[in-house]
């Protein structure tokens, strides 16, 4: 007898008949997960999500056409889930455990301010306000909450906010590094908050949210420098958290981000044509080490953040821009993990709050 050809393009497939009890039941499984995530594959109508007048790119009819392969869907990478729009474009996953971090950081950075969701003075009732980088979208609904007379959108390269929102608030997937196409002087109040890990173009994204503030409009970033530092001199240059966040920078670096870009933010706003430009700098303690309350709380919260943060700060940025494997990102992870329990060490990273008001007359659109 001829003995059976091993090439695949001489013998057929397997018809179902011939699996064996195990491999029926796993092809039965693979079509049913197909057949679930074509149901899900579904086109849907933004004509609801973006009826507010002041903001869209030029992605959002492509991702309106290719809601199923670009929106909707996420990428995995190390057993992590990232965004699938614009890939690539933000280097930190966006999974159930990371959206509880920022819900966490959240909290931390409203206990900070003592309170207050911005500090842009905007009045007692607002009619439009953006939101980019929403994340989760927790600042924009309780925006909503507390300005229920606004238009509050909140723009992100990923769907994971809730469907139940207040009155008023939207969200979108896009990118808004991308140009925008809606009607300029529009917003009274532009807000970003932990962003810097994000923008690659910040004159240009200063360019546009001028152009789309009404005159007289606020721009607020609340931005943290991601660089420890120590009031005593407790935290020596060759700590493992100074260093695990030097390769967060050199990562995100070679990545075209810049962690440094905080300190250079309100000047940025100046030289694109804010006035009123104010900074206010808050100080956020890494660990109990404050005697005050307040900030010995919100001192466990950032190092709970930061800790529970390791992974998911460090894969893209190592893995991507350093070239490391992920082992050994999980091996120098431990090290840096036992730092952070490091009592005697009294650090901190500044929170930087940058409000710039768009002159009422006399300035040229920059579009």
């Amino acid at each position: 007898m001829k003995p059976k050809s091993t090439s695949p393009y001489l013998n057929p497939p397997p018809t179902y008949a011939d699996l064996t009890p195990a491999e029926q039941a796993a092809a039965d499984l693979e079509a049913t997960v197909a057949a679930q995530q074509a149901e899900d594959q579904i086109e849907i109508d933004f004509s609801d999500s973006v009826t507010d007048p002041g903001y869209e790119t030029d992605s959002l009819g492509s991702a309106s056409s290719s809601l199923k392969s670009s929106i909707r869907n996420y990428t995995f990478e190390n057993g992590r889930r990232y965004h699938k729009f614009r890939e690539g474009a933000y280097n930190f996953p966006n999974d159930e455990t990371e959206q509880d971090r920022e819900d966490m950081k959240h909290a931390m950075v409203v206990n900070l301010c003592g309170g207050r969701l911005h500090f842009a003075p905007i009045g007692e009732n607002p009619q439009n306000i953006l939101d980019m980088g929403t994340g989760t979208g927790i600042w924009a609904m309780e925006m909503g909450d507390l300005y229920p007379g606004a238009s509050v959108v909140g723009v992100d390269l990923s769907p994971i906010q809730p469907e139940w929102v207040p009155p008023g608030v939207k969200f979108m997937v896009d990118d808004v590094e991308s140009t925008w196409l809606r009607p300029l002087d529009h917003f009274d109040y532009i807000h970003g908050r932990h962003t810097v890990m994000a923008i690659k173009n910040w004159p240009q994204l200063m360019g546009r949210v001028f152009d789309h503030l009404k005159p007289g409009g606020w721009f607020e970033l609340q931005e943290i420098h991601h660089q420890p530092r120590s009031h005593d001199g407790s935290m020596p240059p060759d700590h493992p958290v100074p260093q695990f966040w030097e390769l967060v920078s050199s990562g995100l670096a070679a990545l075209g981000l810049n962690l440094d870009a905080v300190l250079s933010l309100a000047d940025m706003m100046r030289e694109s044509g804010f006035i009123n430009v104010e900074t206010r700098i808050f100080h956020i303690p890494i660990g109990v080490w404050p005697k005050n309350r307040v900030l010995k709380m919100v001192g466990l919260y950032w190092r709970t953040i930061l800790v529970d943060g390791l992974s998911p700060i460090a894969l893209g940025p190592y893995t991507r821009g350093l070239g490391w494997t992920k082992e050994q990102v999980d091996v120098w992870l431990v090290k840096v993990r036992k730092a952070y329990g490091d009592a005697w060490v009294h650090a901190h990273m500044p929170l930087y709050v940058i409000c710039g008001q768009k002159p009422d007359m006399g300035v040229a659109s920059r579009s």
